[in-house]
């Protein structure tokens, strides 16, 4: 079995980006989640993870390195599974096999974990160019968080998809910190929507 895997960063993200790869697939899997949340607690990316044990994947197709992770750790970890698993990982945009006709390929390992350190290094580029966006925004007088006067209610705040996903989280039994994690949100936003649920 052929898989491509992509991933998105937000759930505003639709993933048509992927459109222009016209290969064929047995499955295509999309998570919308965070590269910093480990492979193996993403939605696709468990179900991609029991395919592989069953034995029924071959092959795993991925746009680039930073599709499986931000983490340089977790990325080489799951890898080295595949790897364990005789998996075949294409990665698209280098043309990089990790092994190509069933055989090894000899500078898999060293490409994987340099490419790997440089999509980390570029999230934490990221993140502090953002958090120096916002306090230059701050100093000029900007307000960050929640428009002044919002007149949202409890039900319309509750019913927000965001929301939904929240909610759906906390009946499966997850914890603050799995759910904030899976959508992309902070802790304080899933414990609101656990309070606003219980005063509801």
């Amino acid at each position: 079995m052929r898989v491509k895997y992509n991933r998105v960063s937000t759930l505003q993200q639709t993933g048509n980006r992927f459109t222009v790869d016209k290969d064929k697939y047995d499955l295509t899997l999309l998570d919308k989640v965070s590269g910093t949340v480990s492979f193996k607690e993403r939605p696709k990316g468990m179900e991609l993870l029991k395919l592989v044990d069953s034995g029924k994947v071959t092959e795993l197709v991925v746009e680039e390195f930073s599709r499986l992770g931000r983490n340089t750790g977790d990325v080489i970890r799951t890898l080295e599974w595949l790897e364990e698993k005789e998996v075949n990982v294409f990665i698209r945009n280098l043309g990089l096999q990790s092994r190509p006709n069933g055989k090894k390929n000899p500078i898999w390992k060293m490409l994987s974990s340099v490419m790997s350190s440089l999509y980390e290094m570029e999230l934490e580029n990221i993140k502090e160019r953002t958090m120096v966006g916002r306090q230059v925004y701050v100093l000029k007088g900007g307000k960050l968080g929640r428009p002044e006067r919002s007149n949202e209610t409890i039900q319309e705040f509750l019913q927000k998809e965001l929301s939904q996903k929240i909610i759906k989280g906390l009946k499966k039994g997850l914890t603050t910190r799995e759910i904030a994690k899976v959508n992309e949100c902070s802790n304080k936003t899933v414990v609101k929507v656990s309070k606003l649920l219980d005063a509801a």
